[in-house]
């Protein structure tokens, strides 16, 4: 079976390794994470192995993120918009524009759904519509240009 999104298993761990790395440093996210995560390495192999089974449909990944996030008790729904703009601007920094789109159009699904299930604050932004950053960025031809 093809790959959903062609990117190399070298670039799903660059993805990770610079999310990562700029997740420990945001101040909103930091924290929440941490209070999770003693072992960095083994979380982003984790998560690499997340997006290799997402991505490349290798069947590696088994958890269950919704579960997980749940139980976490600190991560709540207005977090999602911070995580997808942290991811985006990775994705932006790491990949082709191609592969940045299809990646962060799936990883925009995978946040809309996860974020419904877990609490929200009373008046905190609603989840961005699906890849509006990229929308935003790369027109559409207009009609005589297709």
């Amino acid at each position: 079976m093809p790959p959903r999104i062609p990117v190399t298993e070298d670039q799903i761990d660059r993805v990770v390794s610079e999310f990562y790395a700029r997740v420990r440093a945001h101040p909103a996210l930091g924290p929440v994470f941490g209070a999770h995560i003693d072992d960095w390495p083994t979380h982003e192999e984790k998560i690499g192995r997340f997006w290799r089974n997402a991505l490349l449909l290798q069947r590696c990944y088994d958890g269950n993120p919704m579960q997980v996030h749940r139980a976490a008790g600190n991560v709540k729904a207005q977090h999602f918009p911070v995580w997808l703009s942290l991811f985006d601007a990775v994705l932006d920094q790491e990949l082709p524009q191609p592969l940045a789109q299809a990646w962060s159009a799936l990883a925009h699904r995978i946040g809309r759904g996860l974020s419904y299930g877990l609490p929200s604050e009373q008046g905190a932004p609603k989840l961005p519509y699906l890849g509006e950053a990229w929308v935003k960025k790369s027109p559409l031809p207009a009609t005589g240009d297709r």
